[in-house]
C-alpha cells in the first residue's frame, strides 16, 4: 500500500496502468481502524494486479472532492482514469475480498 497526497493523485491513481484501489481514511475514524488490516491484506494479496493507495481525508481535500467522499472509510476503484466502483462505510474482510475480486474481473472485461 502506498500512502499518497493530493499532489500524487493524478500520477499514482489516474495515470496508473493497472487498476487502483484508493482507500480514504481518518485518524479519528473507528471503522477505518477496523478496515485497515483488510486493506493491507488486499494490497499484499493483489499487489501484482492492483495498486492500493491510502489517503488521509483531512489533508487531501482535492482527492476527497474529486472522488466525492462523503463517509468513511471510503473505497474508490479506478481503471483507465475512471472511477468504476465505490464503497463507503465499514466492510468485512470477506465482503471486501468479494468486492475486489468482482471489480478486478469487471475491469478485465471492460
Amino acid at each position: 500500500m502506498i500512502v499518497i497526497q493530493d499532489s500524487d493523485f493524478e500520477t499514482e491513481v489516474l495515470s496508473a496502468e493497472q487498476p487502483v484501489l484508493a482507500y480514504f481514511w481518518a485518524t479519528w475514524c473507528g471503522p477505518c481502524r477496523l478496515v485497515s488490516p483488510s486493506i493491507e491484506a488486499i494490497a499484499q494479496t493483489y499487489g501484482d494486479r492492483l495498486k492500493v493507495v491510502k489517503l488521509e481525508v483531512e489533508v487531501n481535500p482535492n482527492a476527497v472532492k474529486t472522488c466525492k467522499v462523503e463517509g468513511l472509510p471510503a473505497l474508490r476503484f479506478f481503471k483507465d482514469q475512471q472511477m468504476i466502483a465505490s464503497h463507503e462505510g465499514a466492510i468485512t474482510k470477506e465482503n471486501l475480498l468479494k468486492w475486489v475480486e468482482q471489480e478486478l474481473e469487471n475491469s478485465k472485461n471492460s
